[in-house]
């Protein structure tokens, strides 16, 4: 598995700026330097998630991978009514992949075309990524990728 010593990467701010533009976020559960527990509180209507990279060290999640954590969370979120955007790194053989992600109807997936740098770092990352978008249980999808024209 792959490790750092950092567990908090900014998401590039053109990534975000592109994907706010199109969902406009209310509520943002994993800010820099947050002041609450984002997996503790409910969430807003529209959210941006780029979970903490890592496990938790102590308390009631201690030795749980926040990425499971958070992306259980959006899952459960989408089940209220909410639309949650997810930046994760691509992992289709991890449980939060196969239990909340491939076989959710209502999960749309857009594999990132290469690895890119997260806005505080001096190299890009050492694994691919994807948007996840967890729609409401109700909502209608609306297709967002181009046609290929062939």
């Amino acid at each position: 598995m792959l490790t750092s010593l950092r567990q908090d990467w900014q998401t590039p701010q053109e990534l975000y700026d592109g994907l706010n533009k199109e969902f406009n976020f209310d509520f943002d559960p994993c800010p820099v330097n947050p002041k609450f527990d984002g997996l503790e509180i409910e969430w807003g209507k529209c959210n941006f998630v780029n979970p903490p990279y890592g496990r938790y060290k102590e308390g009631k999640y201690a030795h749980k991978s926040a990425q499971d954590l958070f992306v259980k969370k959006a899952y459960e979120e989408s089940l209220k009514g909410k639309i949650c955007v997810l930046l994760i790194p691509v992992r289709t053989s991890s449980i939060r992949w196969q239990k909340y992600i491939l076989d959710n109807p209502n999960a749309e997936i857009r594999f990132m075309p290469k690895r890119f740098k997260f806005s505080d770092a001096s190299d890009p990352a050492m694994f691919c990524s994807a948007i996840v978008i967890f729609y409401p249980t109700k909502f209608k999808k609306i297709k967002h990728r181009k046609e290929k024209k062939n």
